[in-house]
């Protein structure tokens, strides 16, 4: 497994002018931030509870943030029979918020997927930009995802390229397990109102 680390390095790189800038701005403490805001260091455990009736299929969900100081916390989310889990966390910085996370997904099927992801979020009451009250948050972010799932192989089984076919994917049907991976990338904003 590889990671392409040249979009990860450009993001990285991207991101340096604003730690450089970081200086001059306001910093607000965690007690005069939002309880939804994403620069707020806490920490919090919660249950979650779920059920895809197609597919049979109710689990619960555990997760959990540990503050480790008021600018770093650890994330961590696993569902009951532990087929998804995620870990990752946050570094706070004075200008914003920087997060990671990795974590593995089991589909029915046998198909998986590995996530590898960084991101950040700046909020501009920062630099003093606040119209109307409403805190606005632009934010970047870059992920790579690698797994597996079973597509068919015509040369093994021609019914299962078959548009009309209606069997399970598995080996005996013409299905193997093929690797797939991918990357993307986002800018945004998201706004908040006080």
């Amino acid at each position: 497994m590889r990671i392409p680390l040249l979009p990860l390095l450009t993001l990285c790189i991207g991101l340096l002018p604003g730690a450089l800038l970081a200086q001059t701005g306001q910093v607000k403490t965690n007690a005069e931030k939002s309880a939804d805001d994403p620069t707020r260091v806490t920490t919090r455990v919660g249950i979650a509870w779920s059920d895809n009736y197609a597919m049979d299929d109710s689990n619960l969900a555990f997760s959990g943030s540990l503050a480790l100081d008021q600018a770093r916390k650890i994330n961590v989310r696993i569902n009951s029979d532990a087929s998804e889990w995620r870990v990752g966390g946050s570094w706070l910085f004075p200008i914003g918020i920087f997060n990671f996370n990795f974590g593995k997904n089991e589909y029915p099927g046998d198909a998986s997927q590995t996530n590898y992801s960084i991101g950040t979020f700046v909020p501009l009451s920062f630099f003093g930009i606040e119209p109307a009250g409403f805190q606005i948050f632009p934010m970047a972010g870059y992920s790579y995802n690698t797994g597996d799932r079973m597509a068919c192989n015509a040369d093994k089984h021609k019914a299962c390229s078959q548009s009309d076919f209606s069997g399970m994917p598995s080996p005996e049907n013409g299905f193997e397990s093929t690797n797939i991976s991918g990357s993307s990338g986002y800018l945004g904003a998201f706004v908040l109102n006080r």
